[in-house]
């Protein structure tokens, strides 16, 4: 009888992450580190450790004596908002291994910790399925495919950048979840397979965040908790997104043109994957659109315009978002006159063809539950930390990108990884002989690198709103990987002769 595996759903990937680091809870010391934080209406320092909270007056002095090369006024401008870890203060705590019941518990209060990602992308599925009802889509995807005919790459080129620079400068990330309805069918129409809307949205977001040139949420927290200026050591990221963008689109221009050349060098070829926006893809070319279609497109287009706009500038989050593309939905209802009763009908279907989405969302959330209740988070950190202290800064820093590779698996959030990582990191800079900059590079390169493959992270739920398996996603991209790998210890050598 002959054997043939079948790689398991995002669910059970998941859900096997989530008990290994339960196992990891039995085989690893729990352990802590101390942390400090600051209360803005007292001007003090709270000092919390395993045994006791000490509250004392906030002073410069205060941080140098606990080697944290931080300076106060980072503190009292609100730039340093969460508790960070203390050099040298790691110890070893009370055992707190996982068991069954905290695997049960681990996805449902991931579910509930990520909420309001889930409410987005559910709104959004709403949102797609009252626009897509109105038949304009298909309308607009059958113009562009008309105008783009024979210049089809020019597509990947700008989509691709466009995504890059919001990822560079916003953090654009969970936010490209909306994308995947809209360009899929252009993409199809176009004559590639699948992977390839996945690979211009999803690589483009993650270069963009893995050159954080000006990134609030990973640059400028990781350089504050680092005690560096952000502006410091921009030069180095600059490199990546320019030459890292570069190589991400020969890479998908590659691929896509050998697809569309011949559609059985696809990675889905032969595959019965079904594509979720089968029903906005049956299109024919059109040269023409019409008026009412016009003023749907637009109001559509709009819609991201305005949510672009709304979290770069205006400091947006999840509820601005989702309530915007609730809004949205309504008035192309409104638009198209479909009546209450069917307005509710596409809504409900078109959030039910997201809903797998959501809970793999809520789900990868739960690996870090395990891993804090277990308190083995800083037991990892201060293994990784004793791993590359006392190594030549040209050895030190490509380890370094390697042990944030590694750690992203565990801490997928960035801003999380700043605050928790970089006191401690960057203590290490002087002791070593690097600049403390390059050490802040050195984890956007690493968490970035890791970030194209992290189950924990946003791939899955990526590939899910198009129905790709993991595994085929990891036969296209470890090259590009160890592409983009060579190229980060390039610049990272880079910077220690600037």
């Amino acid at each position: 009888m002959k054997f043939s595996f079948k790689f398991p759903s995002p669910y059970t990937v998941l859900m096997i992450a989530i008990m290994l680091s339960a196992m990891a809870t039995w085989l690893l010391p729990a352990g802590s580190y101390d942390t400090l934080s600051y209360n803005s209406n007292t001007n003090e320092f709270t000092i919390n450790s395993e045994v006791k909270q000490e509250s004392i007056a906030a002073t410069q002095k205060v941080l140098d004596d606990h080697n944290i090369l931080i300076s106060l006024d980072k503190f009292k401008e609100g730039k340093i908002k969460k508790a960070i870890s203390i050099p040298g203060t790691y110890k070893e705590v009370a055992s707190k291994p996982q068991g069954i019941l905290e695997i049960i518990y681990a996805p449902i209060k991931g579910i509930y910790e990520a909420i309001d990602v889930i409410l987005f992308v559910l709104i959004i599925g709403g949102f797609i399925g009252v626009f897509n009802n109105s038949g304009a889509f298909n309308e607009g995807v059958g113009f562009l495919a008309s105008k783009l005919k024979g210049r089809e790459s020019v597509l990947i080129i700008i989509v691709t950048s466009l995504i890059a620079v919001g990822g560079t400068t916003f953090g654009l990330a969970e936010e490209t979840l909306a994308f995947y309805p809209i360009l899929v069918p252009v993409f199809l129409a176009a004559g590639y397979d699948l992977i390839v809307p996945v690979a211009v949205i999803y690589i483009g977001s993650s270069i963009g965040t893995m050159a954080s040139t000006v990134n609030p949420f990973s640059t400028i927290i990781a350089s504050d908790a680092a005690g560096v200026n952000w502006t410091i050591g921009i030069y180095s990221r600059v490199a990546m997104l320019i030459l890292g963008l570069v190589v991400c689109i020969w890479y998908i221009m590659r691929y896509a043109k050998k697809v569309k050349k011949d559609p059985t060098k696809s990675l889905l070829y032969g595959s019965k994957l079904e594509n979720p926006f089968t029903k906005v893809t049956e299109t024919e070319s059109t040269n023409k659109l019409k008026g009412i279609t016009k003023v749907l497109l637009s109001l559509f287009a709009l819609t991201f315009a305005v949510m672009i706009y709304g979290v770069s500038v205006l400091g947006w989050w999840f509820q601005e978002m989702t309530a915007l593309f609730l809004v949205a939905a309504i008035l192309i209802a409104v638009l198209q006159r479909v009546g209450e009763q069917n307005f509710i009908k596409e809504f409900i279907n078109g959030a039910k063809d997201l809903l797998g989405v959501s809970f793999i969302i809520g789900i990868a959330r739960g690996v870090t539950f395990v891993l804090n209740e277990g308190q083995i988070s800083d037991t990892i950190l201060f293994y990784a930390t004793n791993l590359v202290e006392g190594m030549p800064p040209g050895i030190f820093l490509p380890i370094l990108m390697m042990v944030f590779f590694v750690l992203t698996l565990f801490i997928s959030s960035s801003s999380g990884m700043a605050v928790v990582t970089m006191p401690i990191m960057s203590s290490l800079a002087p002791v070593v002989g690097v600049p403390p900059e390059e050490i802040v590079n050195t984890y956007l390169f690493g968490m970035g690198l890791m970030s194209f493959i992290t189950p924990t992270g946003l791939i899955l739920p990526s590939l899910a709103m198009v129905n790709v398996n993991y595994n085929t996603w990891l036969k296209f991209i470890w090259p590009l990987l160890t592409l983009l790998g060579l190229l980060s210890f390039l610049i990272l050598w880079g910077g220690l002769l600037i």
